[in-house]
This record gives C-alpha cells, sequence and structure tokens, in this order.
C-alpha cells in the first residue's frame, strides 16, 4: 500500500439515496483504520469550490449508519462545470492537503470526477449511490434496496384502497431513464402492469391487457409506471386516456416522488455501504485512480469511470416475461 496518502476527501452529490452516511462512516473508520486523516465536503463539488468542509472521525461519524440521506449534504453544482471552478477546487484541495477525492453519487458525479481527474494530478474513487440502480460496473447500487422496500411498501397500501373501490390505479416511480424500481417493485408487490422505458408496451397493448384482468374478474388493478415511460406524455394524460377508451375503470394516480430517497437504509444498504466504502480507501492506498467499486455476485469489483459512465446497465428481461405470467 502507498505511503504517500496522509488525506482522504468524501463527498457526495447528485440526488441523496438511502445508505450513503453509511458509506460515509466506512471511507471515514477506514481511514482511521489505516491512519489516514479524512475530510467531508458539503454540497458535493460545491463545498469543494468554497472550501466548505469538515474533519472527519471515527467518533464523529458514530450513529449515522442508520440514518437517511447524507450528512454531507448534497447539491449539483454549475459552477463545477466550468474550468475555472474546477481549478478553485483544486486549490482548496491542496490548501487542505486532500491527496485523494472519494465521490458517493451518480454517472454526473462520476463524470465531474473523471474531468477533474484528467485536468488536475488527483486519484478519484467512485462509490455508486443512487436508488434508480442505473451505473455500469455495480449489480447494485446504494439505495436502491431501500428504496424498492419503500415503493412496495406503498404500493401494498394503495392496493388495499383499490380494492375497496373498485379502482384503478396508476403509481409512478423515480428512475429517470432506467426502470429498475418500477419492474422488480411492480413484480414485488403484484402489479398488473408495468411500464418502463426499456419496453414499449404501447398503449393498444395496455388497453387489452386491462380488458383481459376485467374479463378475467379483476374488480381492481395496479400498474407502475417508471417517471420515464414513454408510452404517456405524462402519468396523468395515461390515466385520462385509459379512463376514456376502458370507462368500466375509475382511473387514480399516485405518484410518490421524494419519499421514495428518505427513510432509514435497510440492512442490505448498510452493509452494501459499508463494504464499498472500505474498498474505496483500500483501492486509493493501493495507488488506483478514476475506478469506481461495485459488487456482482456478492463480490467486490472495480470498473474504470469511463466504463461506469458510458456503460449501460441492462434491466433483467426474465421479470417481465414473469410479470406477464403472474397478471393473468
Amino acid at each position: 500500500m502507498q505511503q504517500n496518502i496522509k488525506k482522504i476527501g468524501v463527498m457526495t452529490s447528485g440526488g441523496d439515496a438511502p445508505g450513503m452516511n453509511a458509506a460515509i462512516r466506512a471511507v471515514a473508520r477506514a481511514c482511521s483504520y489505516y491512519n489516514i486523516k479524512c475530510v467531508g465536503y458539503y454540497r458535493g463539488y460545491q463545498g469543494m469550490i468554497e472550501g466548505d468542509s469538515v474533519e472527519l472521525t471515527a467518533r464523529n461519524v458514530k450513529n449515522i449508519i442508520s440514518k437517511g440521506g447524507t450528512i454531507l449534504k448534497s447539491a449539483r453544482s454549475i459552477e463545477f462545470k466550468t474550468k475555472e471552478g474546477r481549478k478553485k477546487a483544486y486549490e482548496n484541495l491542496k490548501e487542505e492537503g486532500v491527496d485523494a477525492m472519494i465521490l458517493i453519487g451518480g454517472d454526473g458525479t462520476f463524470t465531474g470526477g473523471m474531468i477533474f481527474s484528467k485536468e488536475y494530478d488527483i486519484s478519484v474513487i467512485g462509490v455508486p449511490g443512487t436508488i434508480d440502480n442505473d451505473i455500469f460496473g455495480t449489480k447494485f447500487t446504494i439505495g436502491y434496496d431501500t428504496a424498492l422496500n419503500t415503493v412496495v411498501e406503498a404500493i401494498d397500501k394503495i392496493r388495499d384502497t383499490a380494492s375497496s373501490h373498485n379502482r384503478l390505479f396508476f403509481v409512478e416511480v423515480m428512475g429517470r431513464d432506467a426502470g429498475f424500481i418500477a419492474l422488480n417493485a411492480g413484480v414485488g408487490a403484484g402489479a398488473e402492469e408495468i411500464l418502463i422505458p426499456e419496453e414499449d408496451l404501447g398503449l393498444d397493448r395496455l388497453l387489452e391487457s386491462l380488458q383481459r384482468s376485467r374479463r378475467s374478474g379483476k374488480s381492481s388493478s395496479i400498474v407502475v409506471v417508471s417517471e420515464g415511460d414513454k408510452i404517456g406524455k405524462n402519468v396523468f394524460e395515461l390515466a385520462e386516456y385509459v379512463t376514456e377508451n376502458l370507462p368500466d375503470y375509475e382511473a387514480r394516480v399516485s405518484v410518490l416522488g421524494h419519499m421514495q430517497r428518505g427513510g432509514k437504509p435497510t440492512c442490505f444498504d448498510r452493509v452494501l455501504a459499508s463494504r464499498l466504502g472500505v474498498k474505496a480507501v483500500e483501492l486509493i492506498l493501493d495507488g488506483q485512480t478514476n475506478v469506481m467499486v461495485g459488487v456482482a455476485d456478492n463480490k467486490l469489483l472495480v470498473t474504470s469511470i469511463e466504463k461506469a459512465v458510458k456503460g449501460k446497465h441492462t434491466i433483467n428481461k426474465e421479470l417481465l416475461r414473469i410479470s406477464d405470467i403472474l397478471s393473468v
């Protein structure tokens, strides 16, 4: 392991995700274990530009493993997208004596880190933290499992109302252009239909499916819609279209929104964040840079940040087939 690493910085950027605090804790305590100083930057890249930081020790990160959100806050920095902004950030890191940065976030965070590392001589390691689970090079991202459980619990409650009033509910979930949350939560919650950006179901097929459900004796239905799905302009227009063409259905819309990002992280996310955080520190000590640490088949693996950003994490199409079979 390298002996010239004296101080490591850590930040969270982009959308917050349950388990980010567990990752921060893991980084701080791994640094303490290896006798390295650790500093956390508030509000991601903007904190780096402004020199807004706090020393992280093994003791002052206690009791955060169970907390949702991120104690370091998160923000998207327009200024960091400029050369002048990145120069300010680098000068602050050098003044602080930071030798390497651990970036906890998604593809936007990693893209900024990749550019920054190429412009300046500083090691950068990525830790995937996003509820969308859309990062190439890892089977799971920090926060995804917690978001899934939050969505399934919400849909279970919505189904109670749908059954009581013989209603059709369209439930919109997060995911941007990725349908991981919608597909897995939809199967887990027993949704009749799942609409995701990766598969264009089409309006005609959706109507046919709902008609089939009605003929089979179903008096209520749940359709899970990923926010990035393209078959309707938005979930409200989609519900209106179905109501106009299937007047027997009384359609309602529930947008789960940012509640999916909140809450205490599940045990899975806490363990995942802990493993990734420790490994990120060890990668720096091994002299690696511009890589992301991920997990697959319960084993840690390393992917270049460039591949993590440009690669595509594909959905499991077998789940779509299973969903069709179980929706009879």
